[in-house]
């Protein structure tokens, strides 16, 4: 898998592009509050991929390619032009997406994203600060930073990512623990903003499967043949 460079226009729609391709060895799809768009090279089918809640253990046919886009916060909302509460765990077939042509996008994926999103006014950043101060606080001191009910904080998060306030902090934690370096559990949990190792362990398991040790490792889920 590669990264591409994100121009800093692209920044306010888009965390992140990558361009992978199918080498018939078991990988890990960790769990992900983002919303992704994605086009398969041999389908040439542009594909809308909720918020993944549960990490999943495949292996693909080797040869095929595709490119992923990782929305921002919101930004997903916006550019489908629908709330999103539907679509955690879901992917789904997107007809088109005005402004984006599919040969374009998969041969130049920045270029293309540039022309589709050119002139369109950028969403509001509420939500990408309420997932901000949401990293280190609780779901009703994230809604009294930013002066709003815990109902409306609910509204904004399952209309623009797909999931609860609480469900995208416990993925965001969750993120935090697998991008870590190595060290103490105990450290690595404090960090992620976790009560102790305990609860830390518990909450890896729930979404990866395994405990945090077992994962890092090897000892992981079988993997199944992907067929999406």
């Amino acid at each position: 898998m590669s990264s591409l460079v994100v121009p800093p226009a692209l920044l306010r729609w888009v965390a992140g592009i990558d361009v992978a391709a199918a080498a018939g060895s078991p990988a890990v799809a960790v769990p992900d509050h983002a919303i992704t768009l994605l086009l398969r090279s041999d389908k040439r089918e542009l594909i809308v991929m909720g918020p993944r809640t549960r990490a999943g253990y495949h292996v693909s046919a080797p040869g095929h390619s595709c490119v992923r886009v990782r929305m921002r916060p919101g930004r997903a909302q916006a550019l489908l032009g629908r709330p999103l509460r539907d679509l955690a765990d879901r992917t789904l077939p997107l007809r088109e997406l005005p402004g984006l042509d599919v040969d374009h996008f998969a041969a130049d994926p920045i270029a293309a994203l540039e022309e589709a999103l050119a002139g369109r006014p950028e969403p509001p950043d509420r939500l990408e600060e309420a997932a901000r101060l949401l990293a280190g606080a609780t779901v009703a001191t994230t809604a009294a930073r930013l002066h709003i009910s815990e109902r409306r904080l609910y509204t904004l998060f399952t209309d623009g990512t797909g999931l609860s306030p609480k469900n995208f902090a416990r993925i965001d934690r969750v993120r935090t623990v697998l991008a870590a370096d190595a060290g103490r559990w105990s450290d690595i949990a404090a960090t992620a903003g976790y009560y102790d190792q305990s609860h830390m362990t518990a909450e890896f398991r729930h979404f990866m499967g395994v405990p945090p040790a077992a994962f890092t490792a090897g000892r992981r889920p079988a993997a199944t043949p992907c067929t999406a």
